[in-house]
């Protein structure tokens, strides 16, 4: 077998011994946090390392900024330090620490370990369990309410429940289905983004190491949930030894330049200011069509930056224009899924890279 099939071969077997083994837990702690969430509670998310961070942010801004049409902002806050979450939690609060413990006193929302000792495969398996959480959470806001779980414009989210079904054992028993479901479904998706993908990963790894070696610098960018991911790619690459900087990472300059150029700039100002001939920029998409990545990635190419974008649905204006040197396509439309199997891809690319 290749390195490449290798990787997902691991990934494969422990997504599907994962979430089948924690299916049942899941449907019971979205069934507790949904309480909890009524209740007036918040999801506070802590994590220490450079790495968790990232997914402590990741957690703040899906659960805030729902991705999807008539799903509530539910409150989530993202922290560093675990004395910070205990100077500000409330009595419903929910803490989930991706690295060390909960202050005592709060409800934890526990993840367990994934079945792997691989770093990346456990990172991304992690993700998909509190993307999972934001998810199902839902279900059991509208089965308690007035609303069909089955009906509104979220509804694709929940085709395993009947829309009669109103018993909360039944309930339980068709989320942990759908944990299943979900995780099949980003299985194959997996499979799909680092086999069709697997060429221009490998050619996009040899790339990349031939300029970090040579002092260059990978600069990494996203919006949203993607500026989380960007946030965990310099994570791994200075983990790694690797020079890496995050363009989402100072709010000052962000805001700065949004307010008094617009938010087409955000990222491609910092790329006149701090790329180069030498370096490379790794851009983060679920659509492909976003203006300011694609401000960016078009300056890159003019400052001779080596360009990498991984993107979902069909690969967008990114892929159709060529706008990138390395194109890697999620063939996906559920954004969750795809920021799931993009975060395989940039691992796979860590990896190989060395």
């Amino acid at each position: 077998m290749t390195a490449a099939a290798d990787l997902l071969t691991a990934r494969t077997e422990a997504n599907r011994a994962f979430f089948a083994a924690e299916a049942d837990n899941i449907a019971r702690l979205c069934h507790e946090m949904s309480g909890r969430f009524l209740r007036g509670g918040r999801l506070l998310a802590v994590g220490e390392s450079p790495a968790a961070r990232s997914d402590a942010r990741h957690v703040a801004v899906e659960f805030v900024h729902p991705v999807i049409v008539g799903k509530r902002a539910l409150p989530a806050l993202a922290y560093e330090r675990a004395d910070e979450v205990a100077l500000m939690a409330r009595p419903e609060d929910m803490v989930l620490a991706f690295d060390g413990e909960a202050p005592p006193g709060c409800f934890e929302v526990a993840i367990p370990a994934p079945p792997s000792d691989d770093p990346f495969i456990r990172q991304e398996l992690t993700e998909t369990y509190y993307h999972l959480l934001w998810e199902l959470v839902h279900v059991f806001f509208e089965h308690g309410g007035r609303q069909s779980a089955g009906g509104g414009a979220a509804s694709f989210l929940y085709p395993f429940l009947d829309d009669k079904a109103t018993d909360m054992d039944a309930l339980l028993a068709d989320v942990a289905r759908s944990v299943v479901m979900k995780a099949d479904e980003i299985g194959a998706l997996r499979e799909q983004t680092l086999t069709e993908g697997a060429d221009t990963l490998r050619a996009a790894a040899e790339e990349l190491r031939s300029r970090l070696d040579a002092g260059g610098t990978l600069l990494a960018l996203g919006n949203g949930g993607s500026a989380t991911d960007a946030m965990d790619v310099v994570a791994d690459f200075r983990a790694a030894g690797r020079r890496a900087l995050d363009l989402t990472e100072d709010p000052a300059i962000i805001t700065a330049l949004a307010n008094d150029i617009g938010t087409d700039a955000i990222f491609s100002r910092q790329v006149i200011a701090y790329g180069g001939p030498g370096d490379a920029l790794i851009a983060l998409s679920t659509s492909g069509n976003s203006e300011s990545v694609i401000t960016a990635l078009v300056e890159a190419r003019k400052r001779g930056l080596m360009t990498i974008a991984c993107v979902g649905y069909g690969g967008g204006r990114v892929a159709a224009e060529g706008l990138a040197d390395h194109v890697v396509i999620t063939r996906s439309e559920h954004i969750p899924r795809i920021q799931e199997a993009q975060a395989s891809a940039y691992h796979v690319l860590c990896h190989l890279v060395g």
